[in-house]
């Protein structure tokens, strides 16, 4: 597995520890250094805008999963 992949089910692991009932499309390539990320619960979708170095050091940097679940936490409360 790469490390997009890796970060990717990170990524994943993380919204669904957050909130299951999310749904999340993650785009195969960034634009412009980032990926347009979109999380969707009962009908209602927010887009968020995640860096491609954080994807890519999710599973490894403490202080790039601290900072991404914090911003996951508040974009899911605003679905």
């Amino acid at each position: 597995m790469d490390e997009f992949e890796e970060g990717k089910a990170k990524f994943l692991e993380l919204v669904k520890s957050i909130k299951s009932t999310v749904e999340v499309v993650i785009p195969t390539t960034p634009s412009n250094g980032r990926f347009l990320v979109s999380l969707t619960k009962d009908g209602n979708r927010k887009f968020i805008m995640v860096p491609e170095d954080d994807i890519l050091d999710l599973s490894s940097e403490e202080d790039i999963l601290s900072k991404t679940t914090a911003m996951l936490r508040e974009a899911i409360a605003e679905l």
